[in-house]
């Protein structure tokens, strides 16, 4: 017998999933602020966000503004692993957030135009990460 297809489930993220502080891995950590934006520049409202690295990990829902945020500590990797769950999508999206001074360890593999779209940008003392699912500033996702 062949598998059946995978389906999308949701949106269920904003109940089932989030609790209270899961956005917060380290109280005396970097703040991390960010968008996710579909391919039109439209906010995703509905969608949740997970990072991780090192020991710390953070699960944030985006508000109707598609905003979410972070409080974590720089990983030794220099990166943090994000997962981004959202309505339409058959299995989460994965990239990363490189912190600023750390773009020499983004894979020579990711295409130098599209660098960008995984570094972290400081924005006085907060972090500034954009997610854009689709469209020709699109961020780099992996497998």
């Amino acid at each position: 017998m062949a598998p059946t297809p995978s389906q999308t489930v949701g949106p269920f993220f904003g109940f089932a999933l989030p609790f209270e502080d899961d956005a917060v891995s380290a109280a005396d950590g970097v703040r991390i602020e960010g968008q996710v934006l579909d391919g039109a520049g439209e906010a995703v409202p509905d969608a949740l966000l997970e990072v991780s690295g090192d020991d710390q990990f953070g699960r944030c829902r985006t508000d109707e503004e598609g905003v979410f945020h972070f409080i974590v500590r720089e990983p030794r990797l220099g990166f943090l692993s994000v997962a981004i769950f959202a309505r339409g999508l058959l299995r989460q999206l994965n990239t990363r957030i490189y912190f600023p001074g750390r773009e020499g360890e983004v894979p020579p593999e990711v295409d130098t135009a599209r660098r960008h779209t995984l570094l972290a940008l400081r924005e006085g003392d907060v972090l500034r990460f954009d997610v854009r699912m689709q469209g020709s500033d699109e961020t780099v996702f992996f497998e």
